[in-house]
């Protein structure tokens, strides 16, 4: 996702978003797809993908729904998007820009709200766009807990943490919105709130530590203005490399629930 106007942290126009959409696909792809499949979704669903990034879930979808159903990507900048059967994609900024209502049997959106300021109010309009016994699916991270378990130099590791979580806080993202998704879902009238916690074990060959790696390199001028130097974030890279390191990832929810029919 791009927030123009906004200080959204990752960059989509970089020469580094493509491996950033990789990196995400290959790290949480498997427990959104899980929860998805779980609703039910299937031919002749309407679906919408908020932010959809590099559009692997939108692919996912559309190959669900079509061809009697569709899919409706959404991006402030969708240029990362592939066309595909079944799949129609579209600029779209979620806070500024209208949704139709009671129009999709499925939404989901992946690592967005987090990043808005304006989250709840996007909340409320996601609901609305819901049909009655339609599903809507938010998977958000919360970063507060994922330590370095074992390796060299961990403190570093840390460190780098904290500075991204910095970052994030500085752009006006919540980096514990996670925890609060299904709460929030059902205080915006949704019943049957599923809030499903994952938590992994890291190693230098895990898809989430790559795309940690990734970050001190789509981030590397942030970085640098927060602190760091190029020789502190290759320092990061190799301590992430080392084949002793072990880490806890953070909390990734899928939290997903139906509007009352």
């Amino acid at each position: 996702m791009t927030l123009v106007g906004r200080r959204y942290v990752f960059d989509n126009d970089n020469t580094h978003s493509d491996e950033q959409h990789r990196c995400l696909a290959a790290a949480y792809d498997p427990a959104t797809t899980e929860s998805l499949a779980a609703t039910g979704v299937g031919p002749g669903w309407q679906c919408l993908e908020v932010g959809a990034g590099g559009g692997s879930i939108a692919h996912w979808l559309a190959g669900r729904v079509a061809p009697t159903g569709g899919v409706l990507a959404t991006d402030i900048n969708p240029r990362h998007i592939r066309p595909a059967s079944g799949l129609t994609v579209e600029r779209h900024d979620v806070v500024r820009d209208a949704l139709p209502e009671q129009r999709f049997d499925l939404i989901h959106a992946r690592l967005v709200l987090l990043h808005l300021p304006e989250r709840l109010a996007v909340l409320e309009k996601l609901v609305r766009a819901v049909k009655p016994g339609g599903w809507l699916q938010l998977d958000e991270f919360d970063i507060a807990y994922g330590p370095a378990l074992a390796g060299p130099e961990t403190g570093l590791y840390e460190r780098f943490l904290d500075a991204k979580a910095e970052l994030m806080r500085n752009a006006g993202a919540l980096g514990t919105w996670g925890r609060s998704v299904g709460a929030a879902m059902t205080a915006a009238g949704l019943e049957r709130v599923e809030a499903r916690p994952h938590v992994s074990l890291w190693d230098r060959d895990s898809a989430g530590l790559r795309l940690l790696v990734h970050h001190t390199r789509h981030l590397r001028d942030k970085f640098v203005a927060a602190g760091f130097s190029d020789d502190d974030l290759a320092r990061v890279r190799d301590v992430m490399a080392h084949e002793d390191f072990r880490a806890c990832s953070c909390l990734f929810y899928t939290v997903r629930g139906r509007r009352p029919a």
